[in-house]
């Protein structure tokens, strides 16, 4: 299959001391080679923000 699970995290949350939402959703790896950056809604700091994949 060319599509593939990741978890993206909030990058912003680590940093203000909260915990990271993590989001699972999926990519296409033939097209889509470079980490996957989202902006997604966390809840522990009531906005949206920076979401980057991880392993």
């Amino acid at each position: 299959m060319a599509r593939e699970i990741i978890t993206i995290e909030c990058t912003e949350a680590r940093k203000e001391g909260k915990s990271p939402s993590r989001y699972m959703t999926t990519r296409n790896k033939k097209t889509t080679t470079e980490k996957l950056e989202l902006k997604k809604y966390n809840p522990a700091l009531r906005r949206h923000t920076l979401h980057r994949e991880i392993k």
